[in-house]
């Protein structure tokens, strides 16, 4: 089965005066940029201040214990940078994406990839994941404002052979 990965704009008349570009068109740039690995790119995507959220994600180190909350520039871009450094065959499979009359644009991805090097606590097995993600970006005046995201954590340590005692 094949679904539309076309921006659902039905009822959505929010094309930004500036980038001439609907919120789900810059949401298709920003993962167009994650599937080449272009960080830069995607970041490029966001404003200055754009919020990160990645809900379930936990990196567990000596002294403390990094969260995925914060700002794109800094943590958003550290997170996307080390899991294409650790998974250099990721792929990014959009689904689909949805966009609101106010901006808000969702959408359904799948991320994978083959491990070759650690990964926060999860050493390398050369094992491959594919993770149903869900992420919901914010967008105003052309740029990605905000982004959570949503996957199961469990899964993908499942798939990369990392139990909680290792």
């Amino acid at each position: 089965m094949t679904l539309d990965t076309t921006p659902d704009v039905t009822g959505s008349d929010a094309t930004n005066v500036t980038s001439g570009r609907t919120p789900g068109a810059v949401v298709t740039a920003f993962f167009d940029a994650y599937r080449r690995h272009d960080v830069d790119g995607m970041v490029d995507l966001c404003s200055d201040n754009a919020e990160f959220s990645y809900v379930p994600f936990e990196a567990w180190g000596k002294q403390r214990v990094l969260r995925g909350d914060g700002k794109v520039r800094t943590i958003g871009k550290a997170i996307w940078a080390g899991l294409i450094h650790a998974f250099p065959d990721l792929t990014v499979d959009v689904h689909a994406i949805a966009e609101s009359a106010t901006g808000d644009v969702v959408a359904e991805v799948t991320i994978g990839g083959t491990q070759a090097l650690p990964w926060g606590a999860i050493a390398n097995r050369g094992r491959h994941y594919d993770e149903p993600h869900l992420f919901v970006f914010r967008v105003a005046d052309g740029a990605v404002d905000g982004i959570t995201a949503y996957w199961d954590g469990a899964g993908i340590s499942r798939q990369l052979g990392h139990l909680e005692v290792d």
